[in-house]
């Protein structure tokens, strides 16, 4: 099958739209996307200038979604005087996995000339995933510990470096499993939390934000994008991306739901981009009811100063229950 826009051989097709695509108008495609996403949430203020810029921190895992959106934001910002990028790696101490990953990240901020910088469970929490799995004293998933500590890592050094924006490799599947998720929950506040936390635009539009200053905002470029899209890209451009799943990896809801989305798209291209369509109007009103309400009050953790909704954040709680 010929490409849509040369005579070129097509390297994929999109039944959402139809478009069978070169490997060149594929990238073409992917990138503008991304940039699109970058303009309508308006990442970019009017106010940035080279004497005042704009400090976006990036969590990079080294995964492909990470490594592409890194690679992307370098291809548009690298020379723009008013985008400080800095990467942001977290060890979390899983031996094999994390060590590889994080070589794929090294590899990839020295061809980009980007700052990098890495932290780790160990040096931060004095635990390593390994052992948490191991001794799980809540009984929960490894990537309920995970994720709770993750979060509070990107968001305390994204702050420490001074970042305007945190930006994560979230794609569309991630982002439309997270909505089904929130949607079968019932949970409305979770859905205003999303939106203010990673949807919202920034600005003072009608859509824009309503979450405060506590911490750092969010911003996901890459949530226009399926997840084998990136993975494609990521393969074309012979990006060092670490495409293994963790060993830990126990998140079994969102894989009931990851399964049901794709068949869902299979059967009916496009649903994902509907979802989120749909999601995102209407977690923009729950966040507008839930902002005017007050009922998102938060607090300082009594222990170690972070933003909660409890006296006691719970990462914290988390560590005590490890010690």
């Amino acid at each position: 099958m010929d490409c849509d826009k040369c005579d070129r051989e097509a390297v994929m097709h999109a039944a959402y739209s139809g478009s069978h695509l070169c490997d060149a108008h594929f990238a073409e495609t992917v990138e503008r996307r991304v940039r699109s996403r970058i303009r309508d949430d308006n990442l970019l203020p009017r106010s940035a200038t080279p004497d005042d810029p704009e400090t976006w921190v990036i969590g990079l895992s080294g995964g492909k979604d990470s490594v592409v959106l890194t690679h992307i934001l370098d291809e548009t910002f690298a020379e723009d005087p008013r985008i400080e990028m800095i990467a942001l790696t977290i060890h979390e101490g899983i031996e094999g996995y994390r060590d590889e990953s994080v070589a794929a990240c090294e590899e990839l901020a020295a061809d980009l000339d980007l700052r990098h910088e890495i932290v780790s469970y160990a040096e931060e929490f004095g635990v390593r995933m390994d052992d948490v799995v191991e001794d799980d004293p809540e009984n929960m998933a490894a990537c309920a510990y995970c994720g709770v500590f993750r979060r509070d890592l990107l968001s305390r050094y994204a702050e420490e470096f001074g970042a305007d924006k945190l930006l994560t490799g979230h794609n569309l599947d991630d982002e439309a499993q997270t909505a089904l998720m929130n949607f079968f929950e019932g949970d409305v506040a979770q859905m205003a939390k999303h939106y203010d936390a990673s949807l919202g635009p920034f600005g003072d539009g009608p859509d824009a934000r309503t979450e405060g200053d506590d911490f750092v905002p969010r911003a996901k470029p890459l949530r226009d994008v399926p997840e084998k899209e990136v993975a494609l890209y990521a393969h074309l451009a012979d990006l060092p991306a670490h495409i293994t799943e963790c060993p830990h990896a126990s998140e079994a809801y969102r894989g009931e739901i990851g399964d049901l989305l794709l068949g869902l798209e299979e059967n009916h291209p496009g649903a994902r981009h509907s979802i989120m369509a749909g999601y995102e109007e209407l977690a923009a009103m729950a966040a507008e009811r839930y902002g005017d309400s007050g009922e998102r009050e938060t607090k300082e953790c009594e222990e170690c100063g972070a933003t909660t909704t409890r006296d006691r954040c719970r990462k914290c709680s988390l560590l005590d229950a490890l010690a």
